[in-house]
């Protein structure tokens, strides 16, 4: 089936369905040590090197709870505009994998940390002919509670991986501080969902609660999926699709399940509470078990935890300690760097970037022409690199010194971004390297002038072109004239000139 087939089929689907979506997603922590014992949080580490005994629950040991992961969910209650309970209760959420080894996760149940709160987000709502909702559109989502609990180990089935066909398990994961922060039931397409998660993920990194980074698996997501008829109000049965680490499979995920669970119903089947597994490289979804209930995991409080209680003051402190949230970035640069909002949007949607523009800018006489330098080409070239900004050697005030030394007409546009690869890879002054590889423009009118001549000279055909109003061969002609001045005259005077001596203009 082409794509095109594909989109109009699922184009039907929607117009008969309304799919309802809610997300739970699992963040690590930014914390140096793990949730209840003192083993460090790294990555990339040998298997099995970052255990402890209170990890995988050995008999005598008890758990310690790090404080700083109640700040880190304070913080992101606060940015959520929910309520930051005074009160709340850690729970044995019993099950067993070969990955969690004492057989239950230390987790919140009745009375998390966090519930009640929102987050909207800027998405194109999934518009279809059934409900029209047109352009991009802002939508609050709500947040049903975010709570604290323990991660558990690592299953490694890659033969390449783990260096035998067998299973083997990696336990420096267990004991992890996640926030588990459960969405609404209030998002209608995939597109929503993602938008929704990398609003979530810019949010957690803005105020410092987790890198996010899902390459890592800091940040996990499992999306509940029903379908219900256009026009009806009652939820249908959902399925659960587990731990999907990207936003593509998200997309993916959730648009094979609506497809998968149309099918049944249009033939009359009933959906079956299920636990789904998808499979990226065929865009399918199949049943892994029959869904749990929570009366199946048989929470009791943990009797080695007493209850937490938070103080108000405690929230205030952290409250006035709270960094910029994106949406106060965004209407700012807005209004302080006269950036359109799809511009401002753009910044503070990549973090470090928007802290570098913001820099730079300081530094540049005009932030729209900082913020095109590191739009169009920093970023080009950190990609190229596959740096992140941080890891950048180019620092703002270096950026905003090869501009000004283009602005000048001193350094043309060209040999401008030739510096800046270097700049980001090994840093240095701008223009002592202009200086250092004799890049400094030619700014000599007479000398410009002799090459525009040359170069009239020894094109006739070209030249003849060009009087006869054709525009074409001036570029090729300009190209002569850089080439000859090895780059350094500015291309403005040279088209200037060229028009000037061939049609006297």
């Amino acid at each position: 089936m082409s794509q095109s087939e594909q989109s109009a089929m699922f184009e039907r689907i929607l117009q008969r369905y309304e799919p309802v979506i809610g997300l739970e997603v699992h963040t690590h922590l930014k914390t140096a040590s793990k949730l209840f014992s003192p083993a460090p949080v790294e990555y990339g580490r040998d298997p099995n090197h970052d255990v402890h005994p209170i990890d995988i629950g050995l008999p005598g040991v008890l758990p310690v709870l790090n404080e700083r992961v109640v700040d880190l969910a304070i913080r992101l209650g606060l940015a959520t505009h929910s309520t930051v309970n005074l009160r709340s209760v850690f729970s044995r959420k019993n099950y067993f994998y070969p990955d969690l080894p004492k057989g239950y996760q230390i987790s919140q149940y009745e009375e998390p940390i966090v519930s009640d709160g929102w987050l909207e987000i800027d998405h194109s709502g999934g518009a279809t002919s059934a409900d029209a909702e047109g352009a991009r559109a802002r939508q609050r989502v709500g947040i049903t509670r975010a709570h604290l609990e323990e991660d558990a180990g690592k299953s490694v089935h890659d033969s390449a991986v783990a260096g035998s066909d067998d299973t083997r398990i990696d336990l420096n994961r267990a004991g992890v501080p996640l926030l588990e922060i459960v969405s609404e039931p209030d998002l209608r397409s995939a597109e929503a969902a993602s938008a929704y998660l990398k609003t979530l993920r810019q949010l957690l990194r803005s105020i410092e609660v987790s890198d996010a980074d899902m390459e890592k698996g800091q940040f996990r997501c499992d999306a509940n999926v029903s379908l219900r008829k256009r026009g009806q109000t009652e939820f249908g049965v959902r399925t659960e699709i587990k731990n999907l680490n990207s936003f593509a499979n998200v997309e993916g995920a959730i648009r094979a399940e609506i497809i998968r669970q149309s099918e049944l119903l249009d033939d009359g089947i009933e959906v079956v509470q299920a636990t789904m597994h998808f499979d990226a490289d065929r865009g399918r979804t199949s049943v892994m078990r029959l869904k749990e209930n929570a009366d199946d995991y048989r929470y009791f409080d943990d009797p080695d935890l007493i209850p937490l209680l938070i103080s108000k003051d405690r929230i205030e402190v952290i409250r006035s300690e709270m960094p910029e949230l994106p949406d106060e970035k965004r209407a700012r640069f807005e209004s302080q760097y006269a950036l359109s909002s799809k511009d401002a949007g753009l910044l503070v949607a990549q973090g470090g970037v928007a802290d570098f523009f913001e820099a730079t800018a300081q530094n540049c006489a005009s932030s729209k022409t900082a913020f095109n330098w590191i739009a169009r080409d920093l970023t080009k070239e950190l990609n190229e690199q596959s740096i992140e900004v941080e890891a950048s050697l180019c620092k703002p005030e270096d950026l905003a010194a090869l501009i000004g030394l283009v602005e000048s007409g001193r350094l043309t546009a060209r040999n401008a971004r030739d510096l800046l690869t270097d700049l980001v890879s090994g840093g240095g002054d701008p223009e002592a390297l202009m200086a250092e590889r004799g890049l400094e423009a030619v700014s000599d009118s007479s000398l410009i002038e002799g090459f525009v001549d040359e170069v009239i000279a020894s094109n006739e055909a070209a030249v003849e072109s060009v009087k006869g109003g054709d525009d074409k061969p001036l570029n090729f002609l300009m190209g002569k004239v850089m080439q000859a001045t090895q780059g350094k005259a500015s291309p403005g005077e040279v088209r200037t000139r060229l028009i000037e001596k061939i049609r006297g203009e």
